[in-house]
């Protein structure tokens, strides 16, 4: 691993290409922009379009994908509806 300049680079890669294959690297572009491999998108079944967000984790981001309202239809079947509490339910 290499440190480069106020934030972190890593030098071959995040794992030194111990575990990550070389071809599931990407670089930042000069307009910022960041390519997804393609056997990384073809394993999630990312198409273009879908939007991602990207949540701080440490020193990097987790980039995660945002469901669509058709992704969550049906993701609550069967969940128990006793005990649910509510805003009225919370002391002060």
């Amino acid at each position: 691993m290499v440190v480069v300049g106020v934030g972190l680079s890593y030098g071959g890669g995040i794992d030194g290409g111990w575990f990550m294959a070389g071809k599931d690297v990407t670089k930042l572009s000069s307009k910022y922009q960041i390519s997804i491999p393609k056997s990384v998108r073809e394993k999630h079944k990312w198409k273009a379009g879908q939007e991602f967000a990207f949540v701080p984790s440490g020193n990097g981001v987790v980039l995660v994908p945002v469901p669509t309202l058709d992704d969550l239809v049906g993701i609550m079947r069967g969940a128990s509806t006793e005990d649910i509490r509510d805003h009225e339910d919370v002391e002060a």
